[in-house]
């Protein structure tokens, strides 16, 4: 049976939601302390982050550092992609689940680093997702591509190349774990 994309998230969202939770904050912790340590090497202002699941890797201590000093940004839902707005609080719970700091009318159309959560990876760091298609349509409008980090709560990673040309690519996965950096960096 080959492997297929769907196949793929399938088993990373099963593998991701079914790891032990007397250690997340352990796990999270982790994936915190390799990303303060992969921002403190890039010259950078402004950030979009992500506001995480239950079964992501929170990195909200991450955030609110990075709050001080840069401009953060958070992904608000229209359609089928999103737009970025300033985080703000008091953040709102709305479509999946997903806290969004309120609506903007500021265009922020430029951004230097992308943090974004990931289900899995393949071979080429390509991002495997919900399945919704947010993220990349939202890096296809981008006119110049922000460093990228993925971040994951358990390594679920494939050495095969099952993902489309228009999915995201990462400049960098951060799990736990591990630390993968795309060659050619």
């Amino acid at each position: 049976m080959t492997l297929t994309k769907e196949i793929f998230r399938k088993n990373s969202l099963q593998k991701i939601k079914n790891a032990y939770s007397h250690n997340k904050l352990y796990r999270d912790a982790l994936v915190e302390k390799r990303l303060s340590r992969l921002l403190k090497h890039y010259k950078h202002k402004t950030v979009l982050v992500y506001n995480p699941l239950p079964f992501e890797a929170n990195i909200t201590k991450s955030i609110k550092k990075m709050r001080r000093k840069l401009d953060v940004y958070v992904p608000f839902m229209e359609g089928e992609s999103f737009k970025m707005v300033p985080l703000r609080l008091p953040l709102k719970k709305k479509k999946f689940g997903i806290f969004e700091a309120g609506n903007t009318l500021r265009n922020i159309k430029k951004i230097d680093i992308a943090i974004v959560p990931s289900v899995g990876v393949d071979g080429k760091l390509r991002r495997v997702g919900f399945g919704k298609g947010m993220y990349d349509r939202f890096f296809a409008k981008l006119r110049k591509k922000p460093f990228t980090i993925f971040v994951q709560p358990e390594l679920c990673y494939t050495k095969y190349h099952i993902c489309d040309d228009y999915d995201v690519m990462a400049d960098v996965l951060i799990t736990p774990k591990i630390e993968i950096h795309r060659k050619g960096l």
